[in-house]
């Protein structure tokens, strides 16, 4: 069924206008191709892949709003960042930004999927260096052919003339007296309609009433400008799967291993349907301005055309210098009686080079033409019209025929352009039945970098894929269990450390926590760990940790730590966006980071623990960090559990933590920690009394 591109969000009506140019929109709508959709005039890379996430969302009936605070976005740039920092190409960052959080199970499995093929990948570094030559193809701009034209008798044929082939004027005429009038004006004509059949003119006038269906041979320089500009692009495609697959056949047959599913993902199958080694001989015949190269009987009418004039003066000169060398050694007598009849007669140094020196200016004329044959390779029949550029008979200096030089230009720039046309139209048919082959080449290859820097990502920070508990219902209990999110082995992603440096956090909650524990003991990191891990998980990416295990969840709102106390109405705002939240918030995954500092202690406790109540209530899942968890608990209505990020102890003024949250447990404070050592250092009854009011 036709999409109405316009339905689209983000899709205005002079995109749905470009869109509508792509052969079939719809289907690079639905897989996501971003290749393709940038195809459309006017629109970039970057917009496409917006448009494919649009597209997307719409056919996932996907609300949007799962990133529904600033942190909580940011967690998710910084995440997104991380796979797009393992691209090699720009296409491939930019087709990452079509994978986005989403609630909805279909486009979290259909992405699963994908990455499961991803992480199927080895990052070759011959594949990735092959990479990055790699494009997405570009149209060649308008080609205009102006010394061809097409001719009908009819309107409708002469508008469909137009809109196949817009590379050449369409002309109307009324019969075949006006061709022949077309042909005096343009050096070939092809004549569209049927009736012409048969007819018998002067210039190069062809009927071809097949010429719309096969543009490419009317028009060979489409196909052309097309690999021409796009030669560099293909040539690194090619080097890719010469490096994926090894240089083991001369081309890739058709494996239909995966395909596109037509489910919002590119799915990338490596064999292409496409004769590389046919495709690289195709590329080296062709210049960078869209003409054959490669041909020696082309390269040399070629030099021959550019070298005429140069030449011809030389062989002028080789002449002469040889004449004025004869003269110059020659001793010639003559009698009175002789000089005489000779100017009686009007006869002049030609007549006297004739009767005396016939055979020197032979040998000067044969050098010349023999340098000019030589010097332009000149072929028999070309040569036949060199002879005629120098005389036979005597006169010196020597001059050349300008007539005759024209006549020979004339004939070598027939004999180059009826080559070159040749070349064109044999080279355009070998390339423009490889064009759709060669698209799917560079497809491919982009798409692969993509699955590589997700496979990249996987290794770099040990990730793997969540087991999401599909069946829990809207409270997030699955067969009396409660489910929120465990995680075992997780290290966040966000922390600028080495993988290796930072501990592993082991993680679960069902319902409402309070967290609580030491400062810097890594409950914000914890909080970031958590929301990395349930964002790419809603991605349908793995997640940094040896296992995860979760529910789906609408929304994810994470509410940093504030920095000071806010004012009356910020307090006011905040407050409200947690009243919307309670009220609906039975799919949320809530993460909150110290909400105490936004006033006084003794109100934050209150406030959190009403918070806390009504998200209870409601079953969402959420972990409120606080240093006030004793008070928090106490003050709420409802059993409210609280788990504690444990510092076992104080090493060289330095604190030794357990960074994973410990269950039902309310962690000690740092200041509690220092007065124990104290206390475990001095007798004296001071330290003692202060630990006591810590009990």
């Amino acid at each position: 069924m036709e999409t109405n591109l316009e339905s689209i969000p983000g899709v205005g009506e002079k995109t749905a206008r470009a869109l509508a140019e792509l052969d079939d929109p719809e289907t690079a709508l639905e897989t996501g191709d971003v290749a393709a959709l940038a195809r459309a005039p006017g629109i970039t890379v970057g917009r496409a892949a917006r448009i494919a996430r649009g597209a997307i969302r719409q056919e996932h009936d996907d609300p949007g709003g799962f990133l529904a605070t600033d942190r909580t976005r940011e967690i998710y740039r910084t995440v997104l960042s991380l796979c797009q920092e393992r691209t090699v190409t720009d296409y491939a960052a930019h087709r990452l930004e079509t994978l986005y959080p989403s609630p909805r199970r279909s486009r979290i499995e259909e992405v699963q999927s994908f990455t499961r093929r991803a992480l199927e990948r080895d990052p070759d570094p011959a594949v990735l260096e092959a990479l990055e030559g790699v494009e997405p193809l570009e149209r060649p701009g308008d080609v205009r052919v102006r010394d061809r034209c097409l001719a009908t008798t009819d309107a409708e044929r002469y508008s469909e003339a137009r809109a196949a082939i817009p590379e050449l004027s369409v002309e109307i005429v009324e019969d075949a007296q006006g061709l022949a009038e077309l042909a005096r004006g343009y050096a070939t004509v092809i004549a569209i309609d049927e009736s012409f059949a048969g007819i018998d003119l002067e210039g190069d006038v062809r009927v071809r009433p097949d010429a719309l269906e096969e543009p490419a041979s009317i028009v060979p320089e489409r196909p052309l400008a097309f690999f021409a500009r796009n030669r560099e692009r293909l040539r690194a495609a090619v080097a890719v799967h010469r490096a994926l697959e090894g240089d083991k056949n001369d081309g890739f047959e058709g494996g239909d291993e995966h395909g596109e599913d037509g489910t919002g993902i590119v799915d990338v199958d490596t064999d292409v349907d496409i004769d590389l080694a046919a495709l690289e001989r195709g590329l080296e015949r062709l210049d960078d301005d869209g003409t054959v190269a490669g041909d020696d009987e082309l390269d040399r009418l070629t030099v021959a055309v550019d070298d005429l004039d140069t030449v011809v003066g030389v062989a002028e000169s080789v002449a002469n210098d040889r004449l004025r060398e004869a003269i110059q050694e020659q001793d010639v007598t003559i009698e009175g009686a002789d000089l005489l009849s000779l100017v009686e007669r009007g006869a002049g140094v030609d007549s006297l080079l004739s009767r005396e020196l016939a055979d020197e200016y032979a040998a000067a004329v044969t050098a010349a033409r023999e340098h000019l044959t030589d010097a332009l390779d000149l072929d028999v029949g070309e040569a036949e019209f060199a002879q005629r550029i120098f005389r036979d008979e005597p006169t010196f200096p020597v001059e050349r025929d300008e007539n005759a030089v024209s006549r020979l230009r004339e004939e070598l720039v027939a004999a180059r352009d009826r080559r070159a046309a040749t070349l064109k139209r044999d080279l355009a048919a070998d390339l423009a039945a490889q064009r759709e082959g060669a698209q799917e080449l560079v497809r491919t290859a982009l798409e692969l970098d993509v699955e590589l820097a997700i496979s990249r990502f996987t290794r770099d920070f040990a990730c793997t894929m969540p087991e999401f508990v599909w069946d829990a219902d809207a409270n997030g209990n699955n067969n009396g269990a409660t489910v929120g999110f465990a995680i075992e082995g997780g290290r966040s992603p966000v922390l600028e450390e080495p993988l290796e440096a930072i501990d592993p956090v082991d993680y679960e909650v069902s319902g409402v926590t309070l967290l609580s524990g030491v400062n810097s003991g890594g409950k914000t990191s914890t909080l970031d760990l958590v929301a990395s891990v349930v964002v790419l998980a809603h991605m349908g990416l793995p997640v940094p940790a040896e296992r995860v295990r979760l529910r789906r969840f609408d929304d994810v709102h994470y509410h940093a730590k504030s920095q000071g106390t806010l004012d009356a109405g910020a307090f006011e705002t905040t407050v409200r966006e947690f009243a919307d939240l309670a009220a609906g918030g039975e799919g949320s995954l809530v993460l909150v980071d110290e909400l105490e500092s936004i006033t006084e202690p003794g109100a934050s406790a209150k406030i959190i623990a009403g918070i806390l109540e009504a998200l209870t209530e409601n079953g969402a899942t959420a972990v409120f960090v606080s240093h006030l968890a004793g008070e928090i608990r106490e003050t709420a209505d409802v059993d409210v559990a609280v788990d504690g990020i444990e510092a076992v102890g104080l090493v060289d003024g330095e604190l030794v933590v357990n960074r994973s949250p410990v269950t039902d447990h309310l962690a000690r404070s740092t200041p509690e920690l220092i007065v124990e050592k104290l206390a475990g250092e001095d007798d004296t009854q001071f330290y003692e009394r202060l630990l006591e009011k810590f009990e």
